[in-house]
């Protein structure tokens, strides 16, 4: 039968207690039968693990390696056995979030009353700013990003993409009329973004390519939550992700302009987590209750704008 995690053990005490004997004496075995493990062991994987030729044990290169993973996979088990044997529904401890307002707004925060029915004693600490924060400095256990990803140490777990598209309401579009080219948008009240990163441009496709076209309005705010908002009021065009507006525009409540010059810019939606020998229950938990359903959310946020435009599409160019 395959021991190799007895054998681990086994070898971890040899390390740490530094002579065979010393291992034995704690582990209540022989020291014939713990030396002739360790060379199973090493006939097994064929490299010396550690050095005899002095009166204590030294570890070669390969046995140090071979000691260090030992001890990850053996603090692994001893977790899984003690989640297997204590229930996860017991974990506790609290993890710090942060998220753009409108990815907590409409993707996270349906999600928790369901996640505190499974883990109950996990505190969830969300932030939600769609200023970027630094993980380390903002001690946030999780992050969740719409864009391009920094080079950095984090682990990132990819949840979808989601779709810029400029909208507006039906009464914005019955007042001011609804623009057919680019150049229209000069005359439309365009609402923007007062965050350093945002820029009073917007990305549009303009003669086969894409352009950054300059924009004006009334309102400069510091979230999409807002912007949207005021577009649902009638106040001006608005740049927004398709999860953002999608049940808007299923509803109605908002109409899709120019689809073809937003050109379906897509942006990436990761959730960044620091990395490490084992990352901690609580975080794991609750990123694999919510990234499976985030992602269900933002599939469908995409297939639920996508069927709205096509929709409009045939009723503005009916069959001749």
């Amino acid at each position: 039968m395959d021991n190799r995690a007895g054998e681990m053990m086994v070898f971890a005490r040899v390390v740490e207690a530094g002579s065979f004997s010393e291992a034995a004496r704690q582990m209540q075995m022989t020291p014939s039968t713990v030396s002739k493990g360790i060379a199973r062991m090493e006939e097994r994987l064929g490299v010396r693990l550690v050095e005899r030729s002095t009166r204590r044990l030294s570890l070669t290169d390969e046995g140090r390696l071979y000691y260090e993973r030992s001890v990850s996979l053996l603090t692994e088990l001893d977790a899984i056995e003690a989640e297997l044997a204590h229930g996860a529904h017991n974990a506790g401890g609290t993890v710090r979030i942060n998220a753009s307002v409108a990815f907590g707004v409409l993707g996270i925060e349906p999600l928790l009353p369901a996640f505190w029915q499974a883990y109950p004693k996990i505190i969830i600490d969300l932030s939600l700013s769609d200023e970027i924060v630094d993980l380390y400095l903002d001690r946030t256990d999780i992050a969740f990003r719409v864009g391009p990803l920094p080079d950095s140490g984090l682990v990132a777990r990819k949840l979808g993409s989601a779709r810029r598209m400029i909208v507006a309401s039906p009464d914005y579009l019955k007042r001011h009329g609804t623009p057919q080219t680019i150049e229209d948008l000069e005359g439309h009240n365009c609402l923007g973004f007062n965050f350093r990163r945002a820029a009073p441009v917007w990305p549009l496709r303009e003669g086969g390519r894409i352009v950054d076209r300059a924009v004006s309005g009334t309102l400069l705010a510091n979230n999409g939550e807002s912007v949207c908002r005021m577009a649902l009021a009638g106040v001006g065009l608005a740049r927004l992700a398709d999860f953002h507006v999608s049940s808007d525009i299923r509803a109605g409540r908002l109409v899709e302009v120019l689809p073809e010059a937003g050109h379906g810019e897509t942006e990436d939606i990761h959730s960044l987590y620091l990395g490490g020998q084992r990352v901690p229950q609580r975080i794991r938990l609750f990123l694999d209750f919510v990234v499976p359903r985030l992602q269900a959310f933002l599939q469908e946020a995409t297939q639920g704008c996508q069927a709205a435009s096509s929709l409009v599409f045939k009723a503005d160019n009916p069959p001749s």
